[in-house]
């Protein structure tokens, strides 16, 4: 392969790469829906079903337990909360790529009734057990 394929080749390879993470960065900290003026962003989830129960697990790390809402609604499971900044003073900002502020979430729920069984923090996540009725 000449060198000039080579570097064409390499420059091209570095930039999907490059478009992959951007990609999942904004997978992870996508925006949500607007609720009036206040910026809203959707944790990650991850989704499980056996026959008897439907698990969700949410990446909230940080986020203290007092600060979230749960609630099913019309075939959705709903979680609210907000991850608040932390309040030392003499702290001096440097990054922020945590995302901080009011979150939700809704995950469509397959057809069928549900009541919530657990809600449980583990590891940094928040893992909601759904019992099937």
């Amino acid at each position: 392969m000449p060198l000039r394929d080579l570097e064409t080749w390499m420059w091209t390879e570095a930039c999907e790469i490059v478009d992959r993470a951007d990609r999942l960065h904004r997978q992870f900290f996508r925006p949500g829906v607007m609720s009036g003026k206040r910026p809203m962003w959707e944790p990650p989830i991850d989704v499980y079903e056996t026959r008897y129960e439907f698990k969700v697990m949410i990446a909230l790390p940080g986020v203290a337990p007092e600060h979230l809402d749960v609630m099913l609604e019309e075939g959705f499971l709903i979680i609210n909360g907000q991850r608040r900044l932390p309040t030392n003073t003499e702290s001096h900002i440097r990054r922020l790529e945590i995302p901080y502020g009011q979150f939700k979430r809704r995950v469509e729920l397959p057809a069928g009734r549900f009541e919530i069984r657990t809600r449980e923090f583990e590891n940094g996540c928040l893992l909601i057990t759904l019992r099937k009725t």
